[in-house]
């Protein structure tokens, strides 16, 4: 049996608390507190330290844990990424430059995208379809360029998608493991 730890990390807003609820197989453990920075994001509600959640693919367990997307709480970050294994980046396709997001995220979390897996889910991209995906995948191969960096077009409400977008991170940390492994 393995045990995976898998972030969410992203800019507020891009649905990271909303793929967990989407994934989770028990009621998610959430820190929402009233967002005091509308001008940035107009929601009622951001994450202040952690979303928790999890999902058991039998015979291995899967922990889920949503990292806040204000960059004042990034000391949550570093809490939580040293003992990560993956790390899902999620941004809104609609927001301005969300290729910045993408690229801020993977550097931020860069330890983790070379030690482990890592995968970009972008949402909303029904509402802005442009040459987004070009220019994430740009991105993400500017950021980590000794690896290929999956991107998806998701949809953080529905539970298929956002396993999909799961599973593909797990294969490339069982992949990175199996290829350490042979060659170490």
């Amino acid at each position: 049996m393995a045990e995976y730890v898998i972030l969410f990390a992203g800019p507020m807003g891009a649905g990271k608390t909303t793929a967990l609820r989407s994934l989770s197989e028990i009621e998610v453990v959430s820190t929402e507190a009233v967002n005091s920075d509308r001008s940035r994001n107009d929601k009622p509600t951001t994450t202040v330290a952690l979303d928790y959640g999890e999902i058991d693919l039998d015979p291995d367990k899967v922990r889920l844990y949503g990292v806040p997307g204000q960059e004042r709480f990034d000391f949550m970050w570093e809490i939580l990424r040293d003992r990560a294994m993956g790390l899902i980046v999620l941004v809104n396709a609609d927001a301005p430059e969300p290729e910045r997001h993408v690229y801020e995220h993977l550097t931020a979390f860069a330890e983790l995208a070379n030690r482990g897996g890592v995968v970009v889910g972008v949402t909303r991209y029904d509402i802005q379809r442009t040459d987004i995906g070009d220019r994430i995948v740009a991105t993400a191969r500017a950021v980590v360029p000794d690896r290929v960096t999956p991107v998806f077009a998701v949809d953080a409400r529905d539970q298929e998608q956002m396993r999909t977008l799961l599973l593909s991170l797990i294969a490339d940390i069982e992949t990175r493991q199996a290829l350490a492994e042979a060659t170490g």
